[in-house]
């Protein structure tokens, strides 16, 4: 799990951005590296982790109103 990088959808993208952990405009490979870089300060063994909270709120619409920056 250490080296997988994140999948990057539409929702992973926008909500990571709305959550301060993408400064990355497109959702593209060097965003992918990006977002995994910034999920590895949080959890280095599994970076991936965070990929169903990050889509979940992002389907979901319920996106928090503090950020992690």
């Amino acid at each position: 799990p250490s080296q997988l990088y994140i999948p990057l959808d539409v929702h992973v993208g926008n909500t990571a951005r709305e959550l301060g952990l993408l400064n990355r405009r497109s959702d593209d490979k060097k965003a992918v590296l990006e977002l995994t870089s910034r999920l590895r300060d949080f959890r280095p063994e599994d970076p991936v982790l965070y990929d169903y909270a990050l889509f979940g709120l992002g389907v979901d619409n319920m996106l928090p109103e503090v950020t992690l920056t």
